[in-house]
């Protein structure tokens, strides 16, 4: 049991460090925008949440790459792993182009929110380059699934690391207008996004090319490098259902959002802060989730489910220990985290409240996540999503949209719902998980 967690955290943690740089790029953001003004953090906050669901659709499809090419790299074929890159990057980099299409020609759906109007004409500028920056981010993310199939997880983590600076860097220049800029305000930080992302996707796609780790896969690519049909209906098979899984949760966070824009400007501000910190510690369990799929998905492909069992069983286990430890985090420190994206005060007592409510919530959130992971391992999608779907969509939006306007209980309300929806969700996704396997094993 022992040998099994520590395998599959030693696998997990490149990713979740390449997973915790990436969202450092967005909390940076934050706080570098939030030091010129409140309603500029807003508006970084109506974009993210704007962007949310269809950028995570596009997510859910780079995820089928990961886990095709990890059950064809558990059968040891070098030439299925090399045809499943190249027809996952094709169907990734039209998703990719589709999503930032649609979010840039339709940016002026932010006027139909209901938001302020001085965050929605700060907002929109900015998401037309955070939609164009979806194109390069996707293609990055769909070799770094290739690479993390492989078990070759330091790869995206090294050059997510690298990008860190080089993002704090552009900001400084670009949002604040040092050594001669223009000072850029908001856009400087989406032109800042923009740019680390061209530059982390070529940077990958030229050591998926060039380094010797990948050359055997590189190699038979005139013969493995050609559209199929039924490949293509594979990767769908399970890109679209993940992708509705993620959306769905990624969609409740964004509605929440959204509906606590509806509040004011500093509950939408208090909410960005405190939605920032619980995705941070959420990275970690989407790098358990990741490595626990890829190890459960290389074992479903030689059908060895008493080492399935407990493989589930050891990420679990480690996701509850995860998840205390964050819930301990965010209780003791809610007080101060706010301080590091917001001076105002009224915005940093609102942010220390959901801060304690995204700490209760730690656990459910990292064990819903594992849950759909090993699931998603052993190609079990369809029912998950209709399980998730129940969670979020039946019973916690609306318990949040009643206790936030009915129960007269605010922004606090929304988030008590997103409580409810992931702790539904853990509960749903384990009990599934655990009963497909008990099925298996007799």
């Amino acid at each position: 049991m022992r040998k099994e967690a520590f395998q599959t955290i030693r696998l997990a943690f490149p990713i979740i460090v390449g997973e915790l740089a990436q969202m450092s790029l967005h909390i940076i953001d934050s706080a570098m925008v939030g030091a010129i003004s409140y309603k500029q953090l807003a508006a970084t906050a109506l974009v993210i949440n704007g962007i949310n669901i269809p950028f995570i659709f596009g997510i859910g499809m780079t995820i089928a790459v990961s886990q095709m090419v990890s059950m064809a790299n558990g059968k040891n074929d070098p030439k299925a792993v090399s045809h499943y890159l190249f027809n996952g990057f094709v169907l990734c980099a039209a998703t990719a182009v589709f999503i930032s299409l649609l979010l840039v020609l339709g940016r002026n759906f932010l006027h139909d929110l209901g938001q302020d109007p001085e965050v929605v004409a700060l907002a929109i500028p900015f998401l037309k380059l955070i939609g164009l920056s979806i194109i390069p981010m996707l293609l990055f993310m769909t070799l770094k699934q290739f690479a993390d199939g492989l078990e070759y997880t330091r790869t995206a983590m090294v050059l997510s690391l690298l990008a860190l600076p080089v993002n704090v860097f552009l900001n400084w220049l670009l949002i604040y207008g040092n050594w001669g800029f223009p000072r850029l305000e908001l856009l400087g930080a989406g032109w800042a996004t923009l740019i680390t992302r061209i530059l982390l996707f070529f940077s990958i796609l030229l050591l998926v090319l060039k380094h010797r780790n990948f050359r055997r896969y590189i190699a038979v690519r005139k013969t493995e490098w050609v559209l199929r049909k039924k490949t293509l209906r594979d990767l769908l098979g399970i890109g679209v259902p993940s992708s509705l899984q993620i959306g769905m949760e990624a969609g409740a966070f964004a509605v929440t959002g959204i509906l606590i824009g509806t509040l004011g400007a500093v509950a939408q501000a208090a909410h960005q802060i405190a939605l920032s910190c619980a995705s941070f510690t959420f990275m970690v369990s989407m790098g358990l989730s990741q490595a626990g799929s890829i190890r459960t998905s290389n074992a479903f492909g030689r059908s060895d489910w008493p080492r399935i069992n407990v493989i589930g069983k050891t990420t679990l286990l480690s996701a509850v220990l995860y998840g205390v430890f964050c819930a301990v985090a965010f209780v003791l420190f809610r007080k101060a985290l706010p301080e590091v994206f917001t001076k105002n005060s009224e915005v940093q007592a609102m942010a220390a409240v959901l801060l304690l409510m995204a700490g209760i919530f730690q656990i459910s959130d990292s064990t819903q996540a594992i849950g759909a992971g090993l699931l998603r391992g052993i190609k079990d999608v369809k029912t998950p999503t209709v399980l998730i779907g129940i969670a979020y969509w039946v019973v916690g939006i609306p318990a949040g949209y009643y206790f936030a306007h009915f129960l007269k209980m605010g922004a606090t309300g929304m988030w008590l719902g997103l409580i409810l929806g992931l702790t539904f969700a853990s509960l749903f996704l384990q009990t599934r998980f655990f009963k497909m396997v008990k099925r298996q094993e007799r």
